[in-house]
């Protein structure tokens, strides 16, 4: 058997498969962020290891783990967690959607060897701009600073001791070199960093160290390796199979992500899409990335004190955008305008708008992002043939079907089961125990959303409108 973890900003999945990577159980730890100030979010990594513990604990309780092979790790990019040379947690973990280090990324960007090296924009939410805001904001934790590491990989440290990251989340550094897959020594120093300060790198699919014995004791195995893992979009495309050229993905979770393997490293970066390393050798991949999806729909809940499902049950049909149109930037924008300092907005709101057509609005206001995305991925040249959807959002057919006619592309759900995070991770796991594993082979499909060729007009039209509206905006 084979168990993928899968660090989430909300919480921390574990998932248990056999070798015919049938799902035996999964357990799952809730976690929290902080905002101790706009556009800051953060994490005590200590809480990391208390959610660990819980689902390792919740899956001890329903299964033997004796025939446990090896463990896959997945988890959300780009957290600085900052180690002392006696590896104490210096400062909560500097989150994704983080945008305080937008002063610092744009000085970074502006350098045109970190788009060269990288193949990216330094965007505020990678890592390398928030250790530079430390390093200008809190220069006594900066002066104690002596290991970075990734949230999942500080999972790693814990459970094997060994500091090691893998290609797909470290290129979300800002620091790797990511045609070559390799730590940029220039980059690093440019931080004002050591080369030793990064973990030593292998591939997703590879074996990065060994459960600490007094762990496999607690939790009932032997001797279990832990492999390098992916980030978590790169997991998923693992678990969704969508490692060629051609298959992607549309994910609508916190963030909303469309995701494009690509079989050679091709940088765009003017673009605002992310060119990152894969998790399996050889193959990078391309993304357009939205901050806030499901978080936007959170922030509506919130407002109204309806849960989602309440608010979204009333929808029914899918029918055309409605005047009521929402700008979900609640934190920043990436793809395409990599804009951190950009805040949500809402027009054509009247006596009319009830709760039914905010939560409409917000809706849509997600799928003509996904549609700014889409269109930047188009630029670069990338095609996406087979388009699938993960995420907890893909459970509504309506957010589906107003994403399939804005994007004028057909969307398939994959039957009811986990093919995320932690399936990719497990997936990972069985391939660094040398087990043999078709990760191409595509989900059952549950159903296709195709585009309404009577909406498709409808949703050009008001995508012109919402893209207008972000440039009246950013024009004030």
């Amino acid at each position: 058997m084979y168990l993928g973890l899968d660090l989430g900003t909300s919480g921390l999945k574990a998932l248990l498969i056999d070798d015919d990577q049938a799902v035996l159980g999964e357990a799952h730890a809730s976690l929290e962020a902080t905002r101790p100030k706009s556009g800051w979010s953060e994490q005590d990594p200590a809480d990391w290891v208390v959610g660990c513990e819980a689902v390792m604990d919740a899956l001890v309780a329903e299964h033997d783990l004796s025939g446990l092979r090896a463990i896959g790790l997945s988890g959300h990019m780009h957290g600085a967690t900052l180690l002392d040379a006696s590896d104490n947690v210096l400062r909560p973990c500097i989150l994704w959607n983080d945008t305080r280090s937008h002063v610092e990324a744009a000085e970074m960007d502006a350098d045109s060897a970190w788009r060269k090296i990288t193949g990216n924009i330094v965007f505020p939410g990678f890592t390398a701009p928030k250790v530079s805001w430390v390093k200008n904001n809190e220069p006594d934790v900066f002066s104690q600073l002596s290991k970075v590491l990734l949230p999942k990989d500080y999972l790693r440290f814990w459970l094997t001791g060994e500091t090691v990251s893998e290609m797909s989340d470290a290129a979300g550094t800002s620091w790797l070199d990511v045609g070559a897959r390799k730590w940029s020594k220039d980059l690093l120093e440019k931080t004002g960093l050591p080369p030793n300060a990064m973990p030593r790198l292998v591939e997703g699919s590879e074996a990065s160290g060994t459960v600490r014995a007094a762990l496999a004791r607690r939790w009932g195995f032997g001797r279990v390796g832990v492999a390098g893992g992916g980030g978590d979009n790169a997991a998923s495309a693992v678990g969704v199979g969508a490692v060629r050229p051609g298959t992607g993905f549309v994910s609508l979770g916190t963030s909303g992500v469309l995701f494009a393997p690509t079989p050679n490293f091709a940088p765009d970066a003017a673009t605002a899409v992310h060119t990152f390393c894969h998790a399996i050798p050889e193959t990078w991949h391309q993304m357009g990335v939205i901050l806030s999806a499901t978080d936007t729909l959170e922030w509506l809940v919130r407002l109204t004190g309806q849960s989602a499902s309440a608010l979204t049950s009333g929808l029914g049909r899918l029918t055309p955008p409605g005047e009521a149109m929402i700008l979900p930037y609640l934190g920043g924008e990436r793809t395409p305008h990599n804009d951190a300092s950009v805040r949500g907005t809402m027009t054509g709101i009247s006596h009319m708008t009830d709760a039914e057509a905010a939560t409409k609005a917000v809706l849509e206001g997600v799928v003509f992002a996904f549609r700014d995305g889409f269109d930047a991925l188009a630029a670069t040249g990338t095609k996406i043939d087979t388009l699938l959807a993960v995420g907890g959002g893909s459970r509504s057919d309506y957010w589906l079907s107003a994403i399939a006619s804005a994007l004028n592309t057909s969307i398939q759900r994959p039957v009811s089961g986990d093919f995320g995070g932690a399936f990719g991770a497990a997936r990972l796991a069985m391939m660094s125990d040398g087990g043999d594993v078709n990760i191409a082979t595509l989900p059952q499909v549950e159903k296709t959303f195709e585009p309404d060729p009577d909406l498709v007009d409808a949703f050009a039209e008001a995508q012109v409108q919402y893209r207008n509206t972000y440039s009246a905006l950013k024009a004030v």
